[in-house]
C-alpha cells in the first residue's frame, strides 16, 4: 500500500474493515460483501501466511467495486508479540494518516482444537488463545483509535448455548484463569481427549460472548461492540485440527449434503456466502451504528444462553485477559 495519506473522488472519506481470518471461510465471503458494497471501504484482510494468502486476496481485488481497496497482512494470533506488532503498526499508521480510520474490527479467526490439547507461543490453551485471548489483545491494541462510529464485531457460535443442542460438547466453565491453561469446568470431567477439545472450543465461544458484553460496556459513545453467530457453516477449515475421519467428514461431505444436516444435526446451517454476508452487514450497515451488546444469529438479534449474561463471570473474564497479556 502506498505511504501517502489515501484520497478519494467519493463524498465519504473511506474507512478501514479489518478482518481476521479474511482469506478463507466466511471471513473471505464477508470481505467479499464489504468489497462490493457501496464505499468507499478499505479491507485488510489478517491472514497467517501471505504467500498462501495471495489467491484469495488477488480475488478480493478482482471483484471489489471502483473505490474500494484491500490489502493482505499476516499475524499469528497463537503469538501475543505477533498481535502487539501487527497492532502496533496499523495505529501508526491511522495516526499519520496513512490508513483510513476504523469502520469496524472483525474478530472472526478461530481454531477447534482435535484430539490433543495444544497451547500457543505464549502457553495458554489454543482455542482460549487464538479465539478469545488474541482478539481481546488485539482490540485493546487498537483501542486508541477505535472512535466512533467504530464497530467491533466478535464471531461466536451457537455452540455456546445448551438450549440450540448444536451437535457440540456443550460449553464447561470454570474460571477464567483456569480456561487459559486449559482446564475445563466439573461437567467435563470424564471427557475423552476428543471431546474436550470439542468442549473447549464450546467454551471458547462463551468466553466470546461474555467478553463482547463487557467490551460494550466499557466502550466510548459512538464506538459499538456485537457478537455473531454464523451458525454451522460445512467446509470452513475449522476442523483442520480434528482427526482424520471428522476432517475428511467436514471438508468433503458435510458441505455437499447440507439437507441432511440441517435435519439431523440442526437446521441453522449456512453456506459460507450466507453467513459471510450477514457478517459484513454487521461491519458496515449504517442502520446498525447504534446497536451494541447484541447477539445476532446471522442479521438477527437474540437472546444468548442464560449464562452469557453473567456479569461476574465476564468480569473475571476481562480482568484475567488483562493480565494474561501483560505478562
Amino acid at each position: 500500500m502506498p505511504t501517502d495519506a489515501f484520497t478519494t473522488n467519493s463524498p465519504r472519506q473511506p474507512r478501514t474493515v479489518l478482518i481476521t481470518g479474511g482469506t478463507s471461510g466466511i471471513g473471505f465471503a464477508a470481505a467479499m460483501g464489504v468489497l462490493r458494497s457501496d464505499g468507499p471501504w478499505h479491507v485488510i484482510v489478517a491472514n497467517r501466511d501471505a504467500t498462501r494468502a495471495k489467491p484469495a486476496v488477488d480475488q478480493l481485488r478482482a471483484a471489489a467495486t471502483a473505490g474500494n481497496t484491500v490489502e493482505s497482512l499476516s499475524v499469528d494470533l497463537a503469538s501475543l508479540e505477533s498481535v502487539s506488532t501487527f497492532a502496533t503498526d496499523l495505529v501508526a499508521r491511522i495516526t499519520a494518516g496513512t490508513l483510513p480510520p476504523f469502520q469496524a474490527v472483525v474478530c472472526n479467526a478461530g481454531v477447534q482444537a482435535g484430539a490433543s490439547m495444544t497451547t500457543t507461543e505464549d502457553g495458554y490453551e489454543s482455542s482460549f488463545g487464538v479465539n478469545h485471548l488474541a482478539h481481546f489483545f488485539l482490540v485493546e491494541q487498537l483501542r486508541p483509535v477505535l472512535t466512533a462510529p467504530a464497530r467491533v464485531v466478535v464471531v461466536a457460535s451457537d455452540t455456546h448455548d445448551p438450549a440450540m443442542k448444536a451437535g457440540v460438547p456443550v460449553p464447561a466453565w470454570s474460571t477464567a484463569q483456569e480456561l487459559a491453561y486449559g482446564k475445563l469446568g466439573a461437567s467435563a470431567a470424564k471427557d475423552g481427549a476428543f471431546v474436550a477439545g470439542q468442549r473447549r472450543y464450546s467454551t471458547s465461544k462463551l468466553a466470546n460472548i461474555f467478553y463482547t458484553y463487557e467490551l460494550a460496556r466499557r466502550l466510548p459513545a459512538g464506538v459499538t461492540a456485537n457478537a455473531f453467530n454464523p451458525g454451522l457453516v460445512p467446509g470452513t477449515g475449522l476442523q483442520r485440527s480434528a482427526p482424520a475421519p471428522v476432517r475428511i467428514i467436514a471438508k468433503h461431505i458435510l458441505p455437499r449434503m447440507t439437507w441432511l444436516v440441517r435435519r439431523v444435526m440442526t437446521p441453522n446451517v449456512h453456506t459460507a456466502e450466507e453467513s459471510g454476508a450477514a457478517l459484513a452487514s454487521l461491519a458496515i450497515d449504517p442502520s446498525l451504528s447504534d446497536t451494541t451488546g447484541a447477539y445476532f444469529d446471522g442479521r438477527t438479534p437474540i437472546n444468548s444462553s442464560e449464562e452469557s449474561y453473567d456479569t461476574a463471570k465476564s468480569n473475571d473474564l476481562w480482568n484475567v485477559s488483562e493480565a494474561l497479556v501483560q505478562r
